[in-house]
């Protein structure tokens, strides 16, 4: 089987935070007996099974778009002046299409890079993602996908059972919609937890510092956080002039490293009370997978995650945010929320050799391949 991936995001290195979900993907269908795998993405290093297919000049052109923040953030944070680089984009995919015609099938994430697909007939998955949702409700947009997707065989697979529906509405005349959860690299799942009555008690968010991704989190933490002994440590990339409170302890961006190694092991748990367009936020799993519990705002993405009284608390009000960190507080109890958080992880997401199992299944069925070849 012969597979074309194409992403607009790609780690540059180990310590590059930006896209690491991508390079696990990566790397799990390289090791999938059978797979040729070629991937046009920003440069990073790549398993030594697998083709990088960018031309220099398109190489160049993604690693300016990642260290921009990815086309999304380019075009929210500059506006007008980069009308142009969704359609440049277009036609650097299209020309990486067209220089390969040999590929049995095209793996591409994310909506937007499936536009440019070439009328050839040749079937595709499209890994949607919470973003691409946004992507939708712009005119024409859907007649614009459904008329790529026509006379191919097409499974739109997002990570999230809770956009199903939705892309069923769009899209289920001419592509088939399965839900397919990415999978988690197995040093979250060896991490061990140390005690969390252990003083200061820490509490992490990990995200991209933007309004909408940190919802009311300051306004909502302030009295809590600033008791003796209870500290709020932020993680994550400034992609938005957002003013951090000086009881805040912010860190910057942080690799899986040192998440896995220094930060999540002492943890109370995570916290994300995001009003963004989430699909299945990855760095939930991985705490998760970690045996932390969960504080969410209450939205479906979070809800299709987060076992409320289980796993973690969802809330949607001051009151209940506060009261959920004032349970978590309890050592028995965090304890029992975070092994029931590992175990769900384990049985509904497993490794990323599991998720390129889930891959594998459909570029076969795709291809009219009996699952036993």
């Amino acid at each position: 089987m012969r597979v074309l991936l194409v992403s607009t995001s790609y780690p540059s290195d180990a310590s590059d935070w930006r896209g690491v979900f991508i390079r696990h993907m990566v790397a799990a269908l390289a090791r999938v007996p059978g797979i040729t795998l070629g991937v046009w993405a920003p440069p990073g290093e790549l398993p030594g099974t697998v083709k990088a297919v960018m031309t220099p000049d398109e190489a160049s052109w993604l690693t300016q778009l990642m260290v921009a923040g990815g086309i999304s953030h380019l075009m929210r944070s500059r506006g007008w002046k980069t009308l142009l680089a969704p359609f440049k984009l277009a036609r650097m995919i299209a020309a990486a299409y067209r220089r390969h015609p040999e590929v049995d099938i095209y793996h591409v994430n994310w909506l937007q890079c499936a536009l440019p697909l070439p009328a050839n007939g040749k079937p595709a998955l499209i890994a949607v993602l919470g973003n691409d949702m946004k992507l939708l409700r712009l005119p024409l947009m859907g007649w614009a996908l459904r008329r790529t997707m026509r006379k191919r065989k097409v499974a739109i697979c997002p990570n999230a059972e809770w956009m199903y529906e939705p892309l069923r509405a769009v899209f289920g005349s001419v592509a088939e919609i399965i839900p397919i959860s990415f999978g988690i690299d197995p040093c979250w799942y060896a991490m061990e937890r140390k005690s969390v009555a252990q003083e200061p008690r820490r509490w992490l968010v990990v995200t991209r510092l933007t309004g909408d991704k940190l919802g009311p989190l300051f306004e909502w933490s302030q009295d809590f956080f600033c008791q003796q002994g209870y500290e709020l440590h932020l993680f994550g990339p400034m992609q938005e002039q957002v003013s951090i409170p000086d009881w805040v302890h912010y860190h910057g961006a942080a690799t899986p490293q040192q998440l896995v190694e220094e930060w999540f092991p002492g943890a109370c748990g995570l916290i994300t009370l995001s009003r963004h367009a989430e699909g299945r936020p990855q760095v939930m799993l991985e705490a998760m997978a970690a045996g932390l519990p969960i504080i969410a705002s209450r939205m479906p993405a979070h809800a299709s995650i987060v076992t409320h009284g289980r796993t973690g608390m969802l809330c949607d009000t001051a009151d209940t945010y506060l009261a959920a960190l004032e349970c978590l507080q309890d050592v028995d109890i965090n304890a029992r929320y975070g092994r029931a958080a590992r175990e769900w992880a384990i049985e509904n997401l497993g490794t990323w050799d599991d998720c390129a199992q889930r891959y594998t299944r459909i570029y076969r069925s795709l291809l009219g391949c009996d699952s036993s070849e």
